[in-house]
């Protein structure tokens, strides 16, 4: 079943959860609101597989 997954699994899951995190707000100042998000968090669910 999806619900049953592995430990090695669930912590990358855990990881992309945390890195998908916005900028912080001095990021937004210092360059006019041209970038909103970290470059990490630019993955696609559809595209890119985490696995």
């Amino acid at each position: 079943m999806a619900r049953n997954k592995e430990q090695g699994k669930k912590e990358e899951l855990v990881k992309a959860n945390r890195v998908r995190k916005r900028a912080p707000i001095w990021v937004f100042a210092k360059t006019n609101r041209g970038t909103r998000d970290s470059p990490k968090s630019r993955r696609n669910w559809r595209r890119n597989s985490l696995f």
